[in-house]
């Protein structure tokens, strides 16, 4: 008898825990679905002087400034098309505050090139972004061969020597080469399909739990 009742709070333990976590998610779901909404407004709006603005993720931003071609990184990346390349980022500094502006796409064999650097420093686009977080499973950036992989802070700064906003400008405009990355709300949203995973072990455990139940208690 003991044993059938450890039995029965050890599946039913579980039960809640699946339950509890599918919860979860449909919390996630409701707040990632505001989060896209707020993006899709945001980048709906016009853009605003960068100087007069509360500065905020996937804000649409206009402004001008001293962009540093010295210090030009560049990260690789794929295009839209999953071809590889390498992103330009560039120091920029606006009302003495330092950027970093993320100019788009090239591939490689423009790295270097003097043409990649034509851009109107008057009159600058663009949309506000928080720096991610380095994924752990990215290569170590070669400073030395300016050869990027994430944009470390540390690295950053010991490339530039300087520090900077938490925020990325990602350039928008008709600029062939670097091509501006396109910025949108598609971002990942699966947490519907995690609830409804979480709840589908949780009413299967169930079932089996009720069906030993019948066959041996």
């Amino acid at each position: 008898m003991k044993n059938k009742f450890l039995f029965s709070v050890f599946v039913f333990s579980f039960i809640l825990i699946f339950i509890s976590l599918g919860l979860w998610q449909i919390i996630r779901l409701e707040w990632k679905n505001d989060l896209i909404l707020e993006i899709e407004n945001s980048i709906k709006k016009p853009p605003i002087k960068l100087a007069n603005s509360n500065k905020k993720n996937y804000l649409r931003i206009k402004t001008s400034g001293n962009i540093d071609f010295n210090k030009q990184i560049y990260l690789y990346n794929l295009n839209d098309e999953g071809i590889p390349g390498f992103e330009v980022i560039n120091p920029i500094l606006i009302n003495n505050e330092n950027f970093l502006i993320n100019r788009g796409w090239i591939p490689f064999e423009k790295k270097g090139l003097e043409q990649i650097n034509l851009i109107d420093e008057n009159n600058i686009i663009g949309t506000l972004k928080l720096q991610g977080r380095k994924n752990i499973f990215k290569p170590d950036n070669d400073i030395k061969e300016n050869y990027w992989f994430s944009l470390n802070r540390e690295d950053i700064l010991k490339f530039t020597g300087k520090k900077f906003s938490k925020y990325i400008i990602y350039l928008d405009g008709n600029y062939q080469f670097p091509k501006p990355k396109k910025i949108t709300a598609n971002i990942s949203n699966n947490h519907k399909k995690y609830a409804i995973t979480w709840f589908s072990l949780a009413i299967s455990i169930l079932m089996l739990y009720l069906y030993f139940r019948k066959k041996n208690f």
